[in-house]
């Protein structure tokens, strides 16, 4: 409940009062019958186009290529053909692109918030000149635009000979993603209460083990909520997998095989339906998994203080 002090904040009692009416006016507008039917047919509407190509995937290919999904309930009819041809079929199979898509993300989510972690640590908890006006300069990088960086990134990675290789899609995702990680780690690092610090120090312990004993288990929830986000980005990733991995199979993930589904089996659309929900299924579990975390660290701020 939230209790609002007019002596501190200065508002009057008309505005109180007015404060209190909009947000109980707000609160009975959201749980009122229509709004949940709006939110339930918009939810339905929404849904409708994902259903019908999960159900092309597990179709026939005579079916989809004559009939609608929408004609499964008059004729049902299903098969995993469809997954077995894309997964295991032709000469580009998509299960070695999804193992690639496994090695590429999983090290492209770790080293990012290892490498973040400890530099929020460090700007949070320890004193060295020029320490803010550093943590200023790394969150304004956020606004330099990632294409801008693509090409001097590749002749880098071309005269290092690294180009075609997982460490150049490593490389890059984690440079793209410090500076939003270090800014969101620091900020939530730093609402950590200073006392629960102190007392460490007191009792004899340095920074590496506060870091690892204090600081590691209290940011989980804010971890958590961040590697959701650089996993989805990265799983999901076309360009930079097509910039600096996109011309070798043995390192091109998921994203760039179905991108060339897309493009040269149009006619295919049972094949491409099942490629599309095989590059999903690894997303969805993860994202599943950490939803207890990702909701504490989305909320983790709003509700300090």
């Amino acid at each position: 409940m939230t209790v609002i002090d007019t002596k501190d904040t200065g508002a009057g009692p008309d505005l109180v009062t007015a404060a209190t009416t909009r947000s109980a006016g707000a609160k009975k507008g959201l749980t009122s019958p229509w709004a949940s039917i709006a939110a339930l047919v918009i939810a339905v509407l929404w849904t409708i186009p994902t259903f019908g190509l999960f159900l092309s995937s597990f179709r026939p290919e005579r079916d989809v290529q004559r009939t609608g999904w929408w004609t499964f309930l008059a004729n049902p009819n299903l098969t995993l053909d469809n997954y077995s041809r894309v997964l295991f079929g032709g000469s580009q199979p998509l299960a070695g692109f999804f193992v690639n898509s496994i090695m590429v993300t999983l090290p492209a989510v770790l080293i990012p918030i290892i490498l973040a972690t400890t530099a929020a640590y460090g700007f949070a908890w320890t004193r060295f000149p020029l320490r803010d006006t550093l943590f200023v300069a790394i969150f304004a990088l956020q606004i330099v635009p990632l294409q801008v960086a693509l090409i001097p990134l590749l002749e880098i990675f071309v005269g290092t000979g690294l180009n075609g290789t997982f460490w150049t899609v490593w490389i890059a995702h984690s440079t793209f993603a410090l500076p939003l990680a270090i800014f969101l780690l620091h900020n939530s690092m730093r609402e950590i209460p200073e006392e629960l610090v102190e007392a460490a120090r007191v009792d004899g312990a340095g920074h590496v083990r506060i870091f690892l004993t204090i600081m590691l288990p209290l940011m989980k929830p804010a971890i958590a909520a961040y590697a959701v986000f650089q996993f989805l980005w990265v799983w999901n990733d076309l360009l930079v997998a097509l910039v600096f991995a996109g011309g070798t199979t043995d390192v091109a993930p998921l994203t760039v095989r179905v991108a060339e589904l897309a493009g040269t089996r149009d006619s295919d659309w049972h094949l491409l339906a099942s490629g599309a929900f095989v590059s999903i299924i690894i997303p969805l579990i993860v994202f599943f998994a950490l939803q207890r975390y990702f909701v504490r660290g989305l909320l983790a701020g709003s509700v300090k203080g």
